[in-house]
Parts: C-alpha cells; structure tokens; sequence
C-alpha cells in the first residue's frame, strides 16, 4: 500500500512539473488539462480525478469542456490541481503559477506583488501544516497552523474548502483536513493518508459555486426511458464508478450532444453528482497548494514532494 503511494505520488510531482513549465500567456486551458491526462496514462497509472486548472477568482473545480476556448493570460495565477493512481492508490497535488509573459499589458506592478504574495501565503500555509501533521494530532490543530501562516501575510485561508483523507480507490475518504481552526476533534492516526491543500486570497475567504459543471462523479443506478442515457450510465458505471470524471470524457465517447443531454439527464436524477466551479465570493484571487501525505508517528511523509 504504502509503496504505491510513493509510486503515484512521484510520477504526479513529475507531471505537475513538467505541466507547470506550460502555464505562459497564450496555453490554451484545454491544452494543459490534456497534457496531464494523457501523461498520467501513458505511465501506465490511472486519472484520480479529472486536471482542475482553476483561474484568478476560480478556486477549483474547473477543467475542460469539449472545445474549451479558454486561454491563460499573461500575469493570471493558474491553479493546477492533478491526481494520479496506481493500484487505487492516490496521489492529490496541486500547485500555483503566475503565467508567465508581459504581465503589464493585465495587471499593475502592485497587483503582480499583491499576486506573488497570495501564492506565497498558500504556499507557507502548507508547509506550517506538514510542519505539524503526526499521529495524535487533532485535525484542527493543522487547520490552526494553516490559518496562522496565512495571516502573516495579511490574507485569508478559504474558510469553507478542506483538504481530505484518501483510501484506495476513494478520494475523498470522509475525513476533512481544515483550513483554520474549527474544533475538529478528530485525531490522525499513523498509516493515514490525507491531502493537505491550503487556499489563500485577499478576498473574505468564502467560495460559491459558478455557473457551469464541468466534474462529475457516480452516485447510484437508476432506471432511464432514453437508450442513450442508459449507455452512459453503464458506462460511467463500469469506467468511473469509484472517483470523479469529466464531461468531456463522456462527451468524446458519445458525441457533444448526445453526452451533454444524458449528463444533465443523470444529474437531475442524482444518478451522479455535478461539481460546479467555486468562485471567491468577492471575485478577488485565490492561490492554492496541495501535497498528499502519510502519517507517521513523528510527522509525516510527503509523497508528491
């Protein structure tokens, strides 16, 4: 167990670096989504959920649709969240970039500082929570100390996402990983697995969801008149029953309209469960960093340094 999370946390930090080199003025959103994708399967290993590339006030939740036309600007702060799996496995990691170009063209020279700054906050936010995960540990004491190095820099955590515990083949295993002190009791115990994904922003540090679902993931059967519908949930079944999927994996197999007509029609029935983007609720910049880890008695080790 333990080494296939060594296994897929290297071959996810290997990715996530080579993808970020991508992140300049003029990548198209779909281009680096695909990159890490078809990457991921080319080693062999499997999608743990589909490449979030998250922009500006987008804190997650977004990849591709078919045809994305969405382009990364110069001086944007592009948030590339990826997972890979062997054996069930997961390894969650995310990272920051500021895409590189002529950022004057966008943003003035105090905005490029204030954004530098927000990548850096997320960025010490998880290193003070590494700096404090070990067995015995109350999960809100890593929230504490995400909270406190954040604030150093004058800015907020985004009080209402989390990080996660992972088991094999579950992403979201149903222990959460907070970003400020909460009270959670709940204590780690050694062997755990847990993503820790600290987000700051210079905004009030709340997301609500943005039009548009773009992830999905399976949550029951249900019966359906249109054939169509039928394929797609045996489908989904069979290929992506245990982590999320994108929208336009299903609309490549089926056809855009054909895919996009059963998806709404599954998710109106709860057959499966649509992820809307998360936009900070004062549109202000939001940076995150991720690491999954595993938990030891005297710390942690990380798996996609």
């Amino acid at each position: 167990m333990i080494e296939s999370y060594i296994q897929s946390g290297k071959l996810a930090s290997k990715i996530r670096g080579e993808a970020s080199k991508m992140i300049k003025d003029g990548t198209l959103v779909i281009d680096l989504v695909e990159y890490v994708e078809s990457e991921i399967l080319k080693a062999g290993a499997e999608i743990a959920f589909p490449c979030n590339v998250s922009l500006n006030e987008v804190a997650a939740h977004y990849t591709s649709p078919a045809g994305d036309e969405t382009v990364i600007h110069a001086g944007d702060m592009v948030k590339l969240d990826l997972g890979a799996m062997i054996d069930g496995y997961i390894a969650d990691t995310a990272v920051t970039v500021i895409a590189d170009g002529d950022m004057s063209e966008n943003y003035t020279q105090d905005e490029i500082n204030l954004h530098e700054e927000i990548v850096e906050a997320s960025a010490a936010g998880l290193e003070a929570a590494i700096a404090t995960a070990r067995a015995g540990v109350e999960v809100s004491k890593i929230g504490a100390a995400v909270h406190e190095a954040i604030s150093e820099y004058h800015l907020n955590p985004i009080f209402n996402l989390t990080g996660h515990s992972l088991e094999q083949n579950n992403l979201h295993a149903g222990i959460s990983i907070p970003n400020y002190d909460n009270h959670d009791g709940f204590i780690l115990d050694e062997g755990q697995a847990i993503a820790i994904e600290p987000f700051a922003t210079n905004g009030e540090g709340i997301v609500n969801d943005a039009p548009g679902h773009y992830i999905y993931s399976y949550m029951a059967n249900k019966p359906f008149r249109m054939k169509t519908t039928q394929r797609v949930l045996k489908y989904i079944q069979h290929n992506h029953a245990y982590v999320p999927f994108s929208g336009r994996w299903i609309t490549s197999e089926f056809g855009e309209r054909k895919g996009n007509i059963a998806l709404k029609q599954l998710a109106d029935a709860m057959a499966i469960y649509p992820y809307a983007p998360l936009r900070e609720k004062k549109d202000c910049f939001v940076s995150q960093k991720e690491h999954t880890v595993i938990v030891e008695k005297e710390g942690c080790t990380v798996t996609t340094i």
